[in-house]
């Protein structure tokens, strides 16, 4: 009775979907107050129902209902609770429930906190965020029902939830990551009501930059959340594969980067305004690309879901109406929205413009290389496969480039910024930079080893930013440090996001200069010795979970005589499936981290065992966060809680 209950309440969620996708809308062009207020109902209805609907599925998952065949293919009695309830949306069916629901989450927030804005520019968002809700109820409905029965053969005992997935990554990566690929419909939804009524100003910037913030925010720290949680789980000690299905989180990422700055500029001084409304539209169908890749079937990588031509198709055809809809109308209003504004070479514009240019180059060419091999194999141009040499050999410099201008882009100015100041500013944080990149690597790096050319030019790099954001921090606070408080939030958040940045670069760089690693075959009593640290193998003895069954090594880790850890890596057998799983041990801190894994059991009581040192890797994860939380900060600046009305029929200026 519950899963009806569940569907029942996904059909009443896709009636009210259809309704608001049409009455506000109608209503905007009539003039009808009522049925543009409707949407504002209509709104907070859907997200009810759709929390309905996600709940009884919950429900299902934790009284072990196998009569569902979603239930049954996901989960196990001997699954522990936490995982029961996070298996909800560890696959196809469920991930697409949660979408709808943090979808309907976010519709129901436009209509709370939206209220300023004019009624009919509200209503045409409502109505486009409805229409999206429409597409992913009719996907769920149609082709991946959560609620599908398995009767009268009823399987007394689930398949179980994939072993990768039993873990507290899977609770907390999934929703934050939608979160930010969803909220990219919000920004989409602003633009396609600004081209449909002409209404686009600074004003339509300033009120739609924090929903910009927000979902760049959750993308931020679920892409950061995904990278932490294959380094841990996956057993083989790297934090970014270039997977096509992480370069699809990628992708939108990079999109509401390139969003985020230029709508600050067209903000400002109402410059880049077309290009805004593009960058709105691709970031949110880059994300409705990114779950195309992983529901079609068509890619092969542990995070792709589904392999149902008919689920293909359906999001084929979804990305078709969506992408294509809204680029023919962006083609035909478009153009008329574009204002021509003088601004020097030098200025926070220009800056803005290669910020722009840079990360929408990087989009491209990830787009290419991750698409190409997938065209080639339909076309029948054979098997291509494209790795990291080709992503890093484009992405690195682009990426460099992007760093270095965003460290001139502090002293730049609005409209125009002298040249002369400009150049009086970068001696100071360029010599910075220069006397540690020679020296760091020296304190560093294995004095064996010698100097580092690849920590040499990230510390470069790095410096030089945290350099220009440092000198430029003190010039607006001097030497009183309560002035800081005075600063805006979206300056503070700004200058701590792009510091998070290069605390980013610098662990990809240093963690590329002095990773080090070693597979041996070990038996009881072995040794070996890795960048100054002793590991000595104990040896393995079983051990009994909850749901598995396991080979636990020991592994104790010494540096000069001193214990520095006791690790213990596992091999684990799931009891439902089979599956086999590796569990690393890993001693953590700040400036390396030490990771152990088992491999394969050999003969004579020996395994094969991985011994990493891996050098500054936490860095890539505070940097993360710390971006994640510029983000937040800047999405808090008291101008966009600014409650003031805008007059109804403001309109852009041709």
């Amino acid at each position: 009775m519950i899963a009806e209950l569940g569907h029942f309440a996904l059909i009443i969620a896709l009636g009210l979907a259809l309704m608001q996708s049409l009455v506000p809308m109608v209503g905007s062009f009539k003039g009808y107050t009522a049925w543009m207020r409707l949407g504002h109902s209509l709104s907070y209805g859907q997200f009810l129902f759709i929390a309905i609907s996600f709940v009884c599925l919950a429900t299902a998952f934790w009284l072990d209902d196998f009569s569902l065949k979603y239930v049954s293919q996901n989960s196990n009695t001997q699954l522990p609770n936490q995982y029961k309830i996070s298996a909800v949306w560890a696959a196809h069916e469920g991930s697409l429930l949660l979408w709808a629901l943090i979808l309907a989450g976010w519709t129901a927030a436009v209509a709370r906190f939206s209220r300023p804005l004019p009624l009919e520019l509200r209503a045409r968002i409502l109505s486009v965020l409805g229409a999206i809700s429409v597409g992913f109820a009719l996907f769920l409905i149609l082709t991946s029902n959560p609620f599908e029965r398995l009767l009268p053969m009823t399987p007394m005992q689930g398949s179980d939830l994939n072993p990768l997935l039993q873990d507290i990554g899977l609770i907390i990566h999934p929703p934050m990551l939608y979160m930010g690929y969803v909220g990219f419909a919000v920004p989409f939804a602003f633009a396609i009501a600004a081209l449909i009524g002409g209404q686009f100003d600074s004003a339509w910037a300033r009120w739609s930059r924090p929903w910009i913030n927000m979902a760049w925010v959750f993308l931020t720290i679920g892409i950061t959340l995904g990278s932490w949680w294959a380094y841990y789980e996956l057993g083989w000690g790297g934090w970014w594969f270039w997977d096509p299905v992480e370069n699809a989180s990628l992708m939108p990422w990079l999109a509401g980067t390139a969003l985020m700055h230029s709508v600050s500029a067209t903000e400002k001084r109402g410059v880049f305004r077309s290009w805004t409304l593009l960058l709105a539209i691709f970031a949110f169908s880059l994300s409705l690309l990114g779950t195309f890749l992983v529901r079609s079937g068509i890619l092969t990588s542990v995070h792709a879901f589904a392999a149902d031509p008919e689920r293909g198709v359906f999001m084929l055809m979804f990305l078709a109406v969506v992408i294509g809809g809204s680029l023919m109308l962006f083609a035909l209003r478009g153009p008329a929205m574009q204002k021509v504004a003088s601004y020097s070479g030098w200025s926070r514009e220009a800056m803005l413009l290669i910020n722009n240019v840079l990360l929408v180059s990087s989009l491209t060419m990830i787009l290419v290389g991750t698409l190409y091999p997938l065209i080639a194999d339909v076309l029948e141009l054979g098997k291509i496969s494209v790795g990291p040499p080709y992503f890093n050999f484009f992405f690195v410099p682009l990426s460099v480039g992007l760093v270095v201008a965003m460290g001139i882009a502090v002293f730049s100015k609005w409209k125009a910024t002298d040249s002369k100041f400009l150049l009086s500013k970068i001696p100071l944080p360029l010599a910075i930079a220069v006397v540690g990149a020679f020296l760091l690597p020296f304190v560093l790096g294995d004095t064996d080893s010698g100097y580092s050319v690849t920590a040499g030019l990230t510390l470069l790099i790095s410096l030089w930013l945290l350099a220009t954001i440092a000198i430029d921090l003190k010039a607006k606070i001097g030497t009183d440090l309560t002035r800081v408080a005075k600063l805006s939030h979206s300056y503070l958040g700004m200058q701590l996001a792009h510091s998070g940045l290069a605390i980013l670069v610098l662990g990809v760089g240093l963690n590329a200069a002095y990773d080090e690693i070693r597979e041996l075959r070990m038996a009881p009593g072995d040794s070996a010795t890795i960048s100054g640290y002793q590991f000595d193998f104990k040896g393995v003895n079983p051990v009994a979970g909850p749901n598995f069954t396991a080979y636990r090594g020991q592994i104790t880790v010494t540096k000069g005589g001193k214990r520095v850890a006791n690790l213990f890596p596992e091999k684990r057998q799931y009891n439902a499936g089979g599956q086999v799983m590796t569990e690393a041990a890993i001693d953590p801190s700040l400036m390396r981290d030490i990771y152990v894994s088992l491999g394969e059991p050999l003969a004579e009581g020996s395994w094969a065992v991985s011994l990493q040192v891996k050098a500054f890797v936490r860095c890539i994860w505070l940097g993360g966060i710390l971006v994640g939380l510029g983000g937040l900060i800047a999405a808090t600046d008291r101008r966009y809680r600014r409650r003031k009305k805008l007059p109804e029929n403001k309109r852009a200026e041709a």
